[in-house]
């Protein structure tokens, strides 16, 4: 028959052992955690976070900005005057320069300009007669000083002849006072006819002068109205494609109204708007890399507000090297803007963690732990910044938002 057997001693202390071993490993595989939790001021899930790894390399300071796409030739045409506007095109049309765009009939320019073509020819008429009255009167001054200076002549000889009649006694005194005289008399006349004249061509001149200085007036109110009557023909300026057409077929326009509008499609350029903070260091000549079809195309800055407007400065990107095919007016494209290249530097992935520290704080993460260090933070770009000082190449921090951690110096990552 069975009977209960008493377990020998040395039975119980191998169970025993086996379960100090078990305590051992179990204990061995706990302490890093139980650890980790120890050292830790509070835990986070480490599937929220996003890391980056400390690198070296070359870092460029830049801005990506949106660009909008505009022809840097884009005028604007306009009535010249009032009336009738005839349309030749329409919106989205290629054109050649000197294509007729449009017309205009204005009867009131065209009966301005013929006023002013009769009385231009008026004032024509007046100057030419003015010219032949100057012509007359100057023949018949000079025929009087010429006719002055034969008596003059006539009285100097009839002088001489009784100044030898009275030393050869042939004279009386009478006569030859009488002649001196006569000479005198002569001499003042002549004098009198050649002032007379001269005055009389200063006159003259200057009523001719006048006259054609009013012939010059009308003439160029003249030309003014009839240019404004050959712009009544709207005509492409150059070669491009008309944008928009801002007036109706046999539409009333007022002067100066506008009728459409052209773009030169062959010189594109970027309209873009900067951050207020960048506008300092954005300078005429400035680098662009311009993104297109996923191609890259290089340009700069050619022009930059001198004003700010709801933060932002407006500013003006072109080619270099030629514009690539296929662009259109309007179209938006990335544009980044590049301030500065550095050489072989530090630099991590570019994150909130720049805004929560401040630049002078990081957590680096080492075996689920990450520890908050100060460090200093250089130059940044669109999507690093370089790193000056307290890390080290290799090191992986969190570059996402960390201000939720509320400073602790430890944090375990979940």
């Amino acid at each position: 028959m069975d009977r209960p057997v008493v377990a020998s001693r040395g039975t119980r202390m191998i169970y025993i052992g086996v379960a100090v071993v078990a305590l051992l490993v179990l204990a061995a595989i706990l302490f890093p955690s139980a650890r980790r939790w120890m050292r830790a001021e509070t835990a986070v899930d480490s599937t929220t976070l996003r890391f980056g790894v400390v690198t070296r390399g070359d870092l460029m300071r830049d801005v990506s900005v949106q660009g909008r796409v505009v022809a840097s030739l884009h005028p604007t045409l306009f009535a010249s005057g009032q009336g009738i506007v005839s349309l030749r095109t329409k919106a989205g049309s290629e054109a050649k320069k000197g294509d007729v765009l449009a017309t205009i009939d204005s009867k009131e320019l065209q009966s301005a300009l013929e006023q002013a073509r009769a009385q231009l020819g008026s004032i024509r008429a007046d100057l030419e007669r003015q010219k032949i009255v100057t012509r007359q009167t100057q023949l018949r001054a000079q025929q009087q000083v010429e006719l002055l200076g034969l008596r003059f002549e006539a009285a100097q000889r009839a002088l001489d002849r009784n100044q030898r009649m009275f030393g050869e006694g042939l004279s009386n005194k009478a006569d030859l006072e009488s002649a001196q005289d006569n000479v005198r008399t002569a001499r003042m006349e002549l004098e009198q006819a050649r002032k007379e004249l001269d005055l009389s061509r200063e006159t003259l001149a200057f009523d001719v002068q006048t006259r054609e200085q009013q012939f010059l007036r009308q003439q160029s109110v003249s030309d003014d109205l009839q240019k404004r009557v050959d712009e009544l023909t709207i005509r492409a300026p150059f070669d491009g494609m008309v944008a928009s057409v801002l007036v109706q077929d046999r539409d009333a326009v007022a002067a100066n109204q506008a009728v459409v509008t052209v773009v030169n499609l062959s010189s594109l350029e970027l309209e873009i708007a900067l951050p207020e903070e960048y506008a300092g260091e954005t300078v005429i000549g400035t680098p662009a890399t311009i993104s297109f079809n996923g191609r890259e195309y290089q340009g700069k800055v050619t022009a930059i507000s001198p004003e700010v407007a709801n933060s932002q400065v407006a500013a003006t990107v072109a080619f270099v090297g030629g514009q690539p095919l296929g662009l259109k007016q309007s179209q938006r494209l990335t544009t980044r803007l590049v301030f500065e290249s550095k050489k072989n530097v530090l630099k991590v992935a570019r994150g909130s963690f720049v805004d929560a520290g401040g630049g002078r704080s990081a957590y680096v993460v080492d075996n689920q732990i990450a520890t908050r260090r100060t460090i200093a933070l250089g130059a940044t770009s669109v999507s690093e910044v370089e790193v000056l000082d307290g890390l080290q190449a290799g090191e992986r921090i969190i570059v996402s938002d960390t201000s939720a951690f509320g400073n602790a110096k430890t944090v375990l990552l979940r």
